[in-house]
């Protein structure tokens, strides 16, 4: 390695989890720095689907310290939230380094080394804020598709111009399978396959949604948690993806014409998608909705509990003093998955951070401009 840096705590991510957590660090004086690996602040929001907005109004968005400055019930669409991220690191000058992918976190002692390419950083504190959900997934059997069928995971899909003319399938009927088909279907006959989890009974943008919008947020934060056996309950599905439909909802689909096929695509046939029922769809492009699988295999040791998700209590490792995490789907409560619940978890983080706080190490937070090459 060729640049060693130490840093008492170490946030990786720069995206709502880790700006949220960075705010309550430098509010207690705490020294950090936090870490992305794309160009930008924001840039994990810049890249997903052009039409994509959020499914919660503005008002309900914001960080600890500055809401999203936008009418209470607008609804940013994915650039507007990017461009509010990264005027949120900047308003509260956060330490972000940019273009920096952590390659491994790896233990030393009591602490903690991050190794990005040939910088190495070591830590007393390292906050997970990256999230888990990150490696897009697609079944084994995507590649047994004809050569001829052009084929991408939602991740990869920004606009139907991305697609060749023909018929469209979209594999995963959850609210971004639904967004995605409803958007294609204005251009193309398109498919959308996969149970459907149920939908939210009124209209997200509509006169009811005002009144019933505010009670959800309070069951979010307060009933739907850990410490409730609803809430525990509704954790394990939630970690087991595939939530319901929100903004487009089962009749948008009918009345836009797409044909919806509850059953599962479950291999290839002659070079076409096969759905559970034996059905054969002959199309010329292919979305994966399939959602995105746990990604922890930087983390050089142990630290998964036995269902597969980091061992934690309220963002604290457990058997890992000094690891933290933040973001996690349902880490508390539902609301610790969206961006305006986020903020209640990495205060309490950044509050167990202080608390253990290396003794007679003098109070200097690190101000690192954004590195933008």
């Amino acid at each position: 390695m060729t640049d060693t840096t130490h840093v008492e705590t170490i946030v990786i991510g720069a995206g709502q989890a880790g700006l949220a957590t960075g705010y309550h660090l430098a509010r207690r004086d705490q020294p950090f720095l936090i870490l992305d690996a794309h160009d930008r602040v924001g840039d994990v929001w810049r890249n997903r689907f052009d039409s994509l907005r959020l499914y919660s109004p503005a008002k309900y968005d914001g960080l600890p310290g500055w809401g999203v400055p936008a009418k209470g019930w607008s609804w940013p669409t994915k650039d507007e939230v990017a461009d509010y991220l990264e005027a949120y690191a900047a308003r509260f000058s956060l330490p972000v380094r940019t273009a920096t992918a952590v390659d491994s976190l790896s233990r030393d002692g009591d602490g903690f080394v991050v190794t990005s390419g040939e910088t190495r950083f070591t830590a007393d504190n390292v906050v997970v804020a990256s999230g888990t959900w990150q490696a897009p997934r697609t079944p084994g059997f995507a590649d047994q598709l004809d050569p001829g069928i052009v084929q991408m995971h939602s991740n990869d899909y920004r606009d139907p111009s991305q697609l060749q003319p023909g018929a469209a399938l979209v594999v995963g009927a959850s609210h971004s399978g639904a967004d995605i088909a409803l958007e294609l279907a204005a251009t193309r006959p398109t498919h959308l396959s996969g149970p459907i989890h149920g939908q939210v009974p009124f209209a997200i943008e509509g006169r009811l949604a005002r009144g019933v919008l505010p009670v959800m947020w309070f069951l979010a934060n307060h009933v739907l948690t850990e410490r409730t056996p609803i809430g525990r309950k509704m954790q394990v599905e939630v970690r087991r993806g595939g939530g319901p439909l929100l903004r487009v909802k089962r009749a948008d689909l009918d009345q836009a014409e797409v044909t919806y096929h509850p059953e599962k695509v479950v291999g290839v046939r002659d070079g076409r998608p096969e759905l559970a029922d034996g059905t054969v769809l002959d199309v010329a492009n292919v979305v994966w909705c399939t959602g995105f699988g746990k990604d922890t295999g930087w983390i050089t040791f142990p630290c998964l509990g036995a269902d597969g998700w980091p061992d934690q209590k309220e963002g604290v490792a457990t058997g890992v003093p000094g690891l933290y995490f933040v973001g996690l789907p349902f880490l508390r409560s539902f609301s610790s998955m969206l961006i305006g619940g986020v903020g209640r978890d990495a205060e309490s983080v950044a509050r167990h951070i202080t608390t253990r706080r290396t003794a007679g190490r003098p109070a200097t937070p690190v101000r690192v401009a954004e590195r933008r090459d």
